[in-house]
């Protein structure tokens, strides 16, 4: 058997060959018929997934000439895991530095994952490049202070300076991207609804922690401490958001409400009005990126008799906490995420709560999730291998989505038979279990959807021993003064109505703020795109539309989950950077390709 270090060498050549002569049928006959590219930014100026030897040909021939790539060098020896090679790799292009991820079977890629790293020449200022801090000599040549120039920046933003780049929300996914742009020497400025950073957390019910593990979760450059709690409390969550703005010096505007947007194509810019704190603004940013979460409006089922009930009816967005529900009845129409910790919340408090749910979902015990899943790249134990959050990070992103989907189904099967009585439990209480479409359980329910799912921390077993009540199965017919009625004909009493029914697609947001044509334009946002002729763009085995150029020039769509919004807003930030400093950076189109 060829050693693994004699496999990528040999592989690598001729690659490295092929790609120097220009030669990219050749290129891509080094992958297997079914091998997949993902790039991320450094051949295709934004996020692509090439499944196949023609669909990889064609990209190529259309970038090789701008990107000229070569210097590959390994990164670390190689290793084998069954028939299955891996290395990780370093190259260069005409305009960056890159990393790269490849797994060969039988000497052809199964799998590469390429993506650029830094930009020639506008590398960040950190180690050898950090800043001195301090001119000495300078006293009395009316010098500023670190505070004074930082107050007249502040001052003079939004009045006599314009950020180049606005950000709508100040969450993980706003800060994380300023951040970025921040050490890239980008201009640019948060705007949020919310008075402080963290509020949007602070401000959620009180029983809230992160369902994701804390390896899962740290934000770019400053990791949390390692005696952070596994799972963060949502108000710690938001204090961490709130020091986080402030060490990294971010420029937000909180009490600030995005009124509307429209573009200038002619002049390259935006024209967007602000109100703060009961003033208006208008700022003119080149680029646009919409940072406030991957849902939009929240979505209240028009249920006949609304009207007259009674009691409390409340989004789960609106929900604070079960303190004034004690000994009183309560419905939590869903069984998602939130429904679950808002019926464990109100069952904490001493009320009499049902949950009703109208369809299947995928359950997964968070302690399972993180042995057989986060785990290997998420863990102490992964950071005693010496498996980093940058490394777990591109490991993560070198498996293209159909590939991670199978991947997937084999963790989540191992899941099923591992929690086979909890399962057992909940059928026998008439929970309504799934796995996912073909399997693949919650992470492709969440890359798909966004939701159809819940990380156990605790609210299944109230629902197994009936301490949670459960309908299954129904649906509302009509709500009465102090009542729910089903569709089967029976009745709940009701002092509270939850409804968990989740949010609006993003696109939403957009035709509110910018208009319905570019939304329509745009199109859907987040899901696994096909790329087929019932689902259109460039987005085939990606994200539609995150993290990369949309069909409205200068708008951008940044989201995800913590992990997502640490290692995408890096990619984001480098497409700006290049759009700032006037580097060229094509935008590979499948759709024109030949």
């Amino acid at each position: 058997m060829t050693p693994p270090a004699d496999s990528v060498a040999l592989w690598l050549a001729a690659f490295g060959t092929a790609l120097a002569r220009g030669d990219a049928d050749a290129a891509a006959a080094l992958f297997h018929d079914d091998g997949c590219w993902r790039d991320l930014t450094s051949f295709t100026g934004s996020i692509r997934t090439l499944d196949g030897r023609p669909a990889i040909a064609r990209m190529l021939r259309a970038t090789l000439a701008h990107v000229r790539p070569g210097a590959w060098t390994l990164d670390g020896a190689p290793s084998a895991s069954g028939d299955t090679v891996e290395a990780w790799l370093r190259f260069e292009t005409a305009v960056g530095r890159g990393r790269a991820v490849l797994r060969l079977k039988g000497g052809r890629a199964w799998t590469l994952m390429t993506m650029l790293a830094e930009l020639i020449g506008h590398e960040e200022p950190a180690g050898d490049r950090r800043p001195l801090g301090v001119a000495h000599g300078a006293y009395g040549t009316g010098q500023r202070s670190w505070l004074e120039a930082r107050e007249a920046r502040r001052a003079a933003l939004g009045r006599t300076e314009q950020p180049w780049c606005l950000i709508v929300g100040g969450g993980q996914g706003g800060l994380a991207l300023a951040a970025r742009l921040k050490r890239l020497g980008v201009p640019a400025l948060i705007v949020d609804r919310h008075a402080r950073s963290g509020d949007a957390w602070r401000s959620r019910y009180r029983s809230l922690v992160l369902h994701d593990p804390v390896w899962y979760d740290h934000m770019p450059y400053l990791p949390f401490p390692d005696h952070w709690p596994v799972f963060t409390p949502k108000d710690k969550m938001g204090d961490w958001l709130e020091a986080y703005a402030s060490i990294m010096e971010l420029d937000v505007w909180g009490s600030t409400t995005c009124l509307g947007a429209t573009r200038d194509e002619a002049a390259g810019t935006w024209s967007v009005t602000v109100e703060r704190d009961g003033e208006r603004h208008l700022l003119r940013p080149a680029h646009l990126v919409l940072a406030t979460g991957l849902s939009g409006l929240p979505q209240v089922p028009a249920f006949p008799g609304a009207d007259r009930f009674e009691g409390t009816q409340l989004h789960s967005g609106a929900y604070a906490g079960g303190a004034p529900w004690k000994d009183r009845q309560c419905v939590v129409v869903g069984s998602n995420n939130s429904a679950h910790d808002i019926c464990a919340d109100l069952w904490e408090h001493g009320a009499r709560v049902t949950m009703l749910q109208r369809s299947s979902t995928m359950v997964a015990r968070s302690e399972s999730l993180q042995a057989l899943g986060w785990g290997r790249l998420f863990s102490e134990d992964a950071l005693r291998r010496g498996v980093t959050t940058e490394r777990a990070d591109m490991t993560l992103a070198s498996m293209p989505y159909r590939v991670l989907a199978q991947a997937q189904t084999a963790v989540t099967a191992e899941i099923a038979r591992r929690d086979a009585g909890f399962y057992d439990r909940l059928r026998a209480a008439g929970f309504l279990l799934d796995f996912g479409e073909d399997g693949s359980g919650l992470s492709m329910k969440y890359l798909r959807r966004g939701s159809g799912y819940y990380i156990d921390v605790g609210a299944s077993e109230l629902i197994a021993d009936g301490r949670i009540g459960l309908r299954s199965g129904v649906t509302v017919r009509e709500l009465r003064a102090r009542s729910v009625v089903l569709d089967d004909g029976s009745e709940l009493p009701a002092d509270l109505v939850v409804y968990a029914t989740g949010f609006g697609p993003l696109s939403d947001v957009v035709a509110r703020l910018v208009s319905p044509e570019v939304a329509e334009r745009i199109g859907p946002i987040w899901g696994l795109g096909s790329g087929t002729a019932r689902d259109p763009g460039p987005w085939a085995g990606e994200l539609r539309n995150m993290w990369t150029p949309t069909a409205q020039p200068g708008l951008w769509i940044h989201g995800g989950n913590l992990q997502q919004a640490r290692f995408y807003s890096l990619q984001l930030a480098l497409q700006l950077k290049a759009r700032f400093a006037g580097i060229p950076m094509p935008v590979y189109d499948p759709a024109h390709a030949t």
